[in-house]
């Protein structure tokens, strides 16, 4: 790991903003002068999740490269933002500085907090003393259908609407399954698609209660198949037999 000199760092994101800049000014690059903040949202969505599976993989040195372009994508914007006067990337910096003071007063301040469960309920209160209409509020709906059930229940948890223990939860998934399977035999379409959601969302409830992430934990189980079939391929490609053409009991076997 490189050192750098204490001052380094601010230097460097003022020369990062520059760059930006002189990419959208009239001498700039076309592609970079033509987007828009929409435009972007891919962009921004493709680098989250290469820093995801950077994390994921524990390749550290991926890790920094997949910042470096998440740290882009923010700064892209901010420049956008600067143009179209909304705002400025100082504007954004000095934001989230308020926003972690004002947020851990037991840190800044003097308000005593000892755990992580008294930090969540006093996180609650404060975002609904800034305005929030509602405990749910601030949940983007362009999260993933996993992630969203997950903080949805974890707001809801934070202001005591959740079960006490993990076994009614257990019961729950079970009452869901049945459900699912009455939907089924009935060829409800409608009721199946309910049912199943309903099953999804008690499930990602057990998740949190277990201290799973339930998106890292399908993207895990994900990957695992996508290996062990990978390998069944190149199983059968050492065997000269076409994947196609090989009946199911014989890919078990393999």
């Amino acid at each position: 790991m490189k050192k750098n000199n204490k001052n380094s760092v601010g230097e460097k994101f003022n020369q990062l903003v520059k760059i930006m800049a002189q990419l959208r000014g009239e001498n700039g690059c076309p592609w970079d002068r033509e987007q828009t903040h929409k435009s972007l949202r891919q962009y921004l969505l493709e680098e989250t999740f290469e820093v995801l599976e950077s994390i994921d993989q524990e390749t550290w040195q991926e890790l920094k490269e997949e910042l470096g372009d998440l740290l882009l994508q923010i700064v892209f914007h901010a420049q956008i933002a600067r143009e179209n006067k909304e705002f400025t990337i100082e504007e954004v910096i000095d934001a989230i500085i308020d926003k972690l003071i004002r947020r851990h007063p037991h840190v800044f301040g003097n308000v005593e907090i000892k755990t992580a469960q008294e930090q969540s309920i006093h996180w609650e209160k404060l975002k609904m003393n800034e305005g929030k209409s509602s405990v749910l509020d601030g949940v983007p709906k362009a999260l993933s259908a996993l992630l969203r059930a997950e903080r949805i229940q974890q707001k809801a948890a934070s202001v005591g609407f959740d079960w006490p223990k993990i076994e009614p939860v257990w019961d729950k998934i079970q009452e869901e399954i049945e459900e699912l399977k009455q939907a089924s035999r009935e060829n409800n379409e409608t009721k199946i698609e309910e049912e199943f959601g309903d099953l999804l969302f008690s499930l990602v409830n057990v998740s949190r209660f277990l201290g799973v992430n339930a998106e890292d934990a399908l993207r895990l189980t994900t990957e695992k198949f996508i290996k062990r079939f990978n390998k069944l391929e190149d199983i059968l490609k050492a065997n000269n037999k076409d994947i196609h053409e090989v009946s199911l009991d014989e890919m078990d076997r393999l």
